[in-house]
């Protein structure tokens, strides 16, 4: 038996407010493909490894 690792997945509304900005921002971002979402009936799931590499790529050096 092997175990597989679930995936998590963040909604666009968590990440608008874990990062203080308003949703909008966020839908900006997946249109533009900065950040990688997958479309769910009306709502977008963005990947938590894929959040994370975007913040990387934003992040200050």
């Amino acid at each position: 038996m092997t175990m597989t690792k679930e995936k998590e997945f963040y909604r666009a509304e968590e990440l608008a407010g874990a990062l203080q900005v308003n949703i909008m921002t966020i839908y900006r971002y997946i249109n533009a493909k900065k950040i990688k979402a997958y479309k769910i009936g009306r709502e977008y799931r963005i990947d938590k490894d894929e959040f994370q590499a975007f913040l990387k790529k934003v992040s200050t050096k």
